[in-house]
């Protein structure tokens, strides 16, 4: 093979090897379908996103279908979003819906409802569309101690202005529950509330529960009342039964101190009979001292006998009469 051919093939192969390297890094085709679409942009900027590791498809698809939707929307500002690691297609969808309902909305709001973590396109639908929350049954006690469960459905509408920083599904879910369980214990009787329900739901709309929430309340249905336990009667049976045991405790400890002086009582019983009896030993021993002594004579003696023996005398003499008087009763 002549040299001039190997140089021929060797040239072709390099630049088949250029294009498949060129258009690998450059998209051209996807520069040449956003001039097919209208969209003016140079294939310098593509090569740029590309340097500034920005997939260029996810830039310049978003920017088409804006351009289609009549949306003034610049490139410059879907990279930027893009860099700020944001979702450009969801933000240019969202978009596009809002221009079609009428609801003003510009591209910075929704670039930054997007970073603030919320779903712009959802929040942009329920504004066309509300949404029902639905709650748990809500237990509340009337005065009359009878407890209601009511169930409500609450249907909201996304405040595209109060989605950054605004409250979420659950604090419209709490609030609600807190201003259904004031409605019902306000109530003197719960049978006021199973007749007209619709009074919790113009009670608890009346509030302005929506306020410093990302939605807008329409409305508040009550979708199912029942009634629950007697917790009036439940509590006094609770505090019928913590008096009886406070009772038995301090008829205890009554019982208790009784038993102690009981015992006390004996244990002196027993020690002034010790006592008794200590000092009635110590009698002959005193009495042989005085005979002894020469204090007390032998005539002394014997009239102190008589006279111990009259008294157990009469002491039997009493004992027999109260048995009679016992007899004749």
């Amino acid at each position: 093979m002549e040299p001039s051919s190997l140089l021929l093939l060797l040239a072709i192969a390099i630049g088949f090897i250029f294009l498949v390297v060129l258009l690998t890094f450059v998209p051209v085709m996807l520069w040449i379908s956003a001039l097919a679409a209208g969209v003016k942009i140079s294939i310098f900027t593509l090569i740029g996103m590309r340097l500034r590791r920005v997939i260029p498809n996810r830039i310049i698809n978003p920017l088409i279908k804006s351009y289609k939707a009549g949306l003034d929307v610049t490139i410059n500002q879907l990279e930027s979003h893009y860099l700020a690691g944001g979702n450009v297609d969801r933000v240019v969808n969202a978009l596009i819906a809002a221009h079609r309902a009428n609801i003003e909305l510009t591209f910075e709001r929704a670039a930054a409802i997007d970073l603030a973590g919320r779903d712009v396109l959802e929040a942009v639908q329920m504004s066309v569309n509300p949404k029902v929350i639905e709650t748990p049954f809500i237990s509340g006690v009337a005065m009359d101690g009878i407890e209601v469960k009511a169930k409500a459905r609450i249907t909201v509408r996304a405040n595209i202005d109060r989605l950054v920083g605004g409250a979420g599904e659950d604090t419209i879910i709490a609030r609600v529950g807190e201003g259904i369980v004031s409605t019902i214990g306000s109530q003197v009787d719960h049978k006021k509330v199973l007749e007209n329900p619709d009074m919790i739901s113009r009670t608890v709309l009346s509030k302005g529960l929506d306020a410093g929430t990302a939605f807008e309340i329409l409305s508040i249905d009550i979708a199912d009342i029942d009634i629950g336990k007697n917790i009036g009667a439940v509590l006094q049976t609770d505090q019928a039964e913590a008096d009886k045991r406070i009772a038995q405790a301090k008829a205890e400890e009554r019982r208790a101190m009784a038993v102690a002086n009981e015992q006390e009582m004996v244990a002196r019983v027993q020690e002034m009979r010790a006592k008794v009896v200590a000092s009635e030993a110590e009698v002959p021993l005193a009495l042989a001292e005085a005979l002894r002594s020469g204090n007390m004579g032998v005539m002394d003696y014997m009239n102190l006998k008589n006279i111990m023996a009259d008294t157990d005398m009469r002491d039997s003499i009493g004992k027999l009469n109260d048995v009679k008087e016992d007899e004749n009763k």
